[in-house]
């Protein structure tokens, strides 16, 4: 009922009824400007100029989901120093962790992309979505609003603070200290540079003693090589190890 009169109240054209929902649901909330939050949803892919994508709004969402993701870490850890939450903020927004539940929040279903576009349905902009949705919030609610969506929908649910406290994120340092210790020459080889979309794709390998032993893309070779090592991790057995 509530969706139903907002629909009616802001005037929404039959078109996006639809969208209008789902919105809503994914959201836990009726927002007042719809048309902002699909261009939050808007990836490059669909929309090349800057005032219609989503990059404008994922730069500002990510730039408060850190200072609510600090506020939250300094208050619940007030013992704690710099280094231990400075930590704790990489592993709550990294990049795949925020993918991960934008995905479960329903962000992928309600994301306007090329779909056929196969790297994409693998990359993590939904991740990115998820912190331009956040940037949306802010303009139309407020901070306030947005600090208690943000704790609500996604950091009590599905960020699980002791178990974050124990993961290892960093896979690339994971890899080079299991290289050392076994006298292993590990390298991260640029594989392939492609454009993809207007972006720049990039492939790295984890390279040991000559052999290629994964690979990883992203739009960034940052990314890229975090993923290979985290796939080569995976593929060595050294996670297993430290059970």
């Amino acid at each position: 009922m509530l969706v139903r009169y907002f629909i009616q109240y802001l005037g929404i054209d039959k078109t996006d009824r639809s969208f209008y929902k789902q919105l809503c649901n994914v959201l836990g909330f009726a927002p007042g400007n719809h048309s902002l939050y699909k261009t939050a949803l808007s990836h490059r892919s669909v929309k090349e100029n800057a005032d219609e994508n989503n990059e404008r709004l994922e730069y500002l969402g990510d730039a408060i989901l850190s200072g609510i993701v600090a506020d939250y870490l300094f208050k619940r850890y007030p013992y704690k120093g710099e280094g231990f939450l400075t930590e704790m903020r990489s592993k709550m927004v990294n990049r795949q962790t925020l993918n991960d539940i934008a995905v479960k929040m329903g962000m992928k279903k309600i994301t306007f992309y090329n779909k056929s576009d196969g790297s994409l349905k693998a990359s993590q902009i939904f991740g990115n979505t998820l912190e331009a949705v956040i940037g949306a919030i802010y303009l139309d609610k407020g901070f306030g609003w947005t600090k208690q969506w943000v704790l609500k929908r996604v950091i009590i649910p599905h960020m699980f603070i002791d178990d974050l406290e124990n993961l290892e994120i960093n896979h690339k340092n994971k890899l080079y200290g299991w290289a050392n210790k076994n006298g292993k020459n590990l390298e991260f080889e640029t594989l392939e540079e492609r454009f993809e979309n207007g972006r720049r794709l990039f492939t790295v390998g984890a390279v040991v003693d000559g052999e290629l032993i994964a690979e990883g893309k992203a739009f960034n070779k940052k990314d890229a090589s975090q993923i290979a090592a985290q796939i080569a991790v995976d593929k060595l057995g050294l996670s297993k190890a430290e059970e």
